[in-house]
């Protein structure tokens, strides 16, 4: 009955390996995602800021 028990507090070390090997499985969706919202919000404050200059240069 010498059977050793692991002194893991965390958890078992098989659980960690199969969560590190999980997330490397999954492709990072966010990132791209991010990227066009990134896009669109520069482009939408260029067209702000041109139609604001167009209206002060009429104003004038």
């Amino acid at each position: 009955m010498s059977q050793q028990i692991p002194n893991d507090p965390a958890g078992t070390t098989h659980q960690f390996q199969n969560f590190v090997a999980q997330g490397q499985q999954q492709p990072e969706k966010a990132a791209s995602g991010g990227n066009v919202g990134l896009i669109v919000g520069i482009a939408a404050v260029v067209v702000v800021v041109a139609v604001l200059v167009v209206a002060l240069a009429t104003m004038m």
